[in-house]
């Protein structure tokens, strides 16, 4: 899915992309977006916690989140920082509506 040097992993990082990220909320989602200035490739951050649902659906959820950037991971700038952070009501939706969201709210705050 994502390699390592395309997510954010440390909670400093997750912290400084939702605090200063543009940000853009949807019926399941809410995406940060911050570019960092750097030629790196893009990295990606999820939050999903437990008023999702269960440890199953909280990884369901992830899982989808994950293969939306990795599909969008192409049209992303370089240097850009993203964190979405999933809603309870993403436990209940479907992989095309999630998708659909997220790429509007990546496509939207990406190009600033």
């Amino acid at each position: 899915m994502l390699a390592r040097g395309n997510r954010i992993t440390r909670g400093a990082e997750y912290k400084a992309v939702v605090r200063g990220g543009a940000r853009c909320a949807g019926a399941h989602t809410v995406t940060y977006v911050v570019s960092s200035g750097s030629d790196r490739p893009p990295r990606f951050g999820f939050i999903v916690s437990k008023q999702v649902g269960s440890a199953v659906v909280r990884n369901t959820v992830r899982r989808r989140l994950k293969a939306v950037c990795a599909e969008a991971m192409a049209e992303m700038p370089e240097g850009v920082e993203v964190v979405i952070r999933a809603l309870p009501a993403a436990a209940a939706s479907d992989f095309s509506s999630l998708r659909d969201e997220v790429t509007r709210c990546l496509r939207r705050r990406a190009t600033r």
